[in-house]
């Protein structure tokens, strides 16, 4: 075996190497924290990588509470509605911005990329003002406005680089047809769009579902909040305990419809976040 193999397979090994260490860094978090959610309060300190003794005492606790069912049917309610809102919303401006042609349409679009990148405490006072001025304290209604704000424009933006890649003769058939631009999204660029809009809205769904600042502020009583707002309000039996148990089962049976959804559409979100990145 000469020394160009040798190096060859070194690299391999290397390669493969770097991916396991990758894989364990990012899954071994979660995996320890659904061992930390099997074991009795007894044993929360003993290190183990793999419980001794099963024990699901912590997902009856968190199920047997109201108002953690209640959180889980909030979190749903406005992450959904954000889901949808913001790519109805971002369909109809990337139709505008992407094939419309008119004078600022760059500036346009630069402006609703530097709004995705203020900090959400940096608007928190004004925002709050805006919300109870509407009478939204709360109430979902100002949840779905806040988080619409903060996934709009990204929507927007990875809309818009999808639909200019779509061919114009696609649109010339439909305007010769004599189809309304209504017509041309939903009948034409609509079915064309799916990758792009899986990956918006799934990565949408994500930051609705998992944003605790907003939701920590804009709401007051345990009817209205959300999930993550309710894991970090979890108390144990007395002041000065943390229950670990409970905030594990919890946090695994939040994170558990993420990973599915990823699953699930995990074709669809690489072809759409790498739409528009080649030309052709």
């Amino acid at each position: 075996m000469n020394t160009r193999q040798l190096a060859k397979i070194a690299k391999r090994i290397g390669f493969w190497a770097l991916i396991v260490l990758i894989m364990v860094y990012a899954v071994f978090p979660f995996y320890y924290a659904v061992v930390t959610s099997l074991k009795p309060s007894s044993d929360l300190f003993r290190v183990e990588l793999w419980p001794s003794n099963w024990n699901f005492d912590n997902y009856i606790s968190i199920f047997s509470q109201t108002s953690f069912l209640r959180a889980i049917f909030n979190s749903i309610l406005v992450a959904f509605s954000v889901v949808f809102i913001a790519l109805l919303l971002g369909i109809t401006a990337s139709y505008a911005l992407g094939r419309v042609r008119f004078r600022g349409r760059s500036t346009v679009l630069l402006v609703i990329l530097g709004v995705s990148m203020f900090p959400q405490v940096a608007v928190l006072s004004g925002l709050f003002e805006v919300i109870r001025a509407l009478n939204l304290y709360n109430n979902p209604a100002g949840l779905i406005l806040s988080y619409t704000i903060f996934t709009l424009p990204f929507t927007v933006w990875v809309l818009t680089t999808f639909m200019k890649q779509l061919p114009m003769e696609l649109e010339e058939a439909a305007i010769m047809d004599g189809a309304t631009p209504w017509i041309t999204i939903t009948k034409v660029f609509l079915p064309l769009m799916w990758p792009a809009m899986a990956t918006t809205g799934l990565l949408a769904f994500i930051a609705a579902w998992n944003e605790f600042l907003f939701a920590l502020t804009f709401t007051l009583t345990d009817a209205q909040r959300t999930v993550p707002v309710a894991i970090a309000l979890l108390s144990g039996g007395s002041a000065y305990e943390l229950p670990w148990g409970p905030i594990m089962a919890a946090s695994v049976v939040v994170t558990v419809p993420l990973v599915v959804l990823v699953i699930i559409f995990q074709r669809r979100i690489v072809s759409g976040l790498t739409a528009g990145a080649v030309k052709g």
